[in-house]
Parts: C-alpha cells; structure tokens; sequence
C-alpha cells in the first residue's frame, strides 16, 4: 500500500507490503478511516490517500512464499 501526503513542506509517501490484496484493501479502509476520524483542524489542513498496487516480487523473508497464479 502505498500512502500519499501532499500539500506540505515535502510530499511524503510511505508504503508497506501485505500478503495478499484483501488484507492491503482492509488496511486502506482502516487507515482512510482513522484519518476520516481524526479533528477538522488535523484533517482539514492535511490530505492523504492511499493505493493497493499488486505485483510480483522477489522473494520476502517472513513471507510465505506465493505459488500458481
């Protein structure tokens, strides 16, 4: 999942590996809802989003390897 924060001094993205697309989807309605939650004066100062991106990569250590398609 890749984040984005743009309109401040520098734009910042973070991004993290899930293992599979329904657990990056579920940590993206979190993360979007937490910041839905936080005051008016935070939120509306500050924008963000945030990206599910699949693709296949090299191998993870501590992640079961992916096999078949």
């Amino acid at each position: 999942m890749i984040m984005s924060t743009p309109n401040q001094p520098s734009v910042k993205y973070t991004a993290t590996i899930y293992q599979t697309e329904e657990t990056c989807m579920q940590a993206k309605e979190g993360y979007m809802e937490a910041f839905k939650a936080q005051p008016e004066k935070y939120n509306g100062k500050i924008m963000t989003d945030a990206f599910c991106v699949p693709f296949d990569s090299f191998p993870i250590k501590g992640l079961p390897p992916q096999t078949g398609a």
